[in-house]
């Protein structure tokens, strides 16, 4: 992750691709098709040898032109070559949003004699979604959105609404990091910086930098009339992190945290955080 990455100088929306699709997302879905379709073309007979009319992507083929395309099927070359190199010039010309859907195009019409590679394929595809930190994931053959405008715009919120608390703002580019990092993620340590920075804006408000989030608690309730309720769900939120996995103090077993629980994690401090300061001013 480069350095503008890092500190929080790269939007969010850019990190988390939400309304956009970066080379690298584009070129390692292209990959997997390549890997699970291109590359496993077959034709009736050794004679009609790269004619997509006897090939086993026909059906494929037509419904892109038919359905992506919006071309008339009549119009599809006979040579495979050619069919291949209209597909892949209208990937990587087309808007973001389209390449989702020429994958939900891709798995509603998947060769039926792919169908034992459909799975695997599908996990390929998501694997890739999550690494490249897509705000998507395919499930049941559609595209579902796991990453709202309302989760962004909350963790954008909290980096801005931290500016003047730099241990803080520190915490919260750290879970980011942590989570988003393409080759090296840890999503145990995102989330234990994520409440640490709740814990540090917890010091700074009660101007104690000693105590513990979980004895903050009260304290900043009674000193700010906060709301009970939410005060006592921050408490569980602290308590999960003390339970679960050693996302505070260490665990010698492996970690079972993924990309969901680290993204849930920092969406729920960024949202405690921005609501502590907003009470407190």
């Amino acid at each position: 992750m480069h350095f503008s990455e890092r500190y929080g100088y790269k939007p969010i929306r850019e990190i988390i691709q939400k309304e956009s699709m970066d080379d690298n997302l584009r070129n390692g879905i292209w990959s997997l098709f390549t890997i699970y379709l291109w590359n496993q073309v077959d034709y009736s007979s050794y004679q009609s040898h790269g004619n997509i009319n006897t090939s086993n992507l026909k059906t494929l083929i037509i419904a892109y032109w038919l359905n992506f395309f919006k071309q008339p099927i009549d119009t599809i070359p006979i040579q495979f070559e050619k069919v291949l190199y209209k597909v892949r010039s209208s990937f990587f010309n087309c808007e973001w949003h389209e390449v989702y859907s020429f994958i939900e195009e891709t798995l509603e019409n998947y060769p039926r004699e792919f169908k034992k590679n459909k799975e695997f394929f599908t996990k390929a595809l998501n694997n890739c979604l999550e690494k490249e930190n897509s705000a998507y994931r395919i499930i049941n053959n559609e595209i579902t959105p796991i990453t709202s405008e309302q989760e962004i715009q909350s963790i954008e919120g909290a980096l801005k609404n931290t500016n003047q608390y730099s241990g803080v703002q520190q915490h919260l580019n750290q879970a980011l990091k942590l989570m988003s990092d393409r080759t090296n993620p840890n999503y145990s340590k995102s989330m234990h910086d994520s409440i640490s920075a709740v814990e540090g804006l917890a010091k700074i408000l009660l101007e104690d930098d000693s105590i513990t989030l979980g004895k903050a608690i009260p304290k900043l309730r009674t000193k700010y009339s906060l709301h009970p309720v939410l005060m006592e769900s921050l408490n569980k939120l602290y308590g999960y992190t003390s339970d679960e996995d050693g996302i505070r103090h260490g665990s010698p077993n492996p970690s079972t945290m993924s990309y969901i629980d680290a993204k849930f994690m920092l969406v729920a401090c960024t949202n405690f955080i921005n609501y502590l300061i907003e009470k407190t001013k």
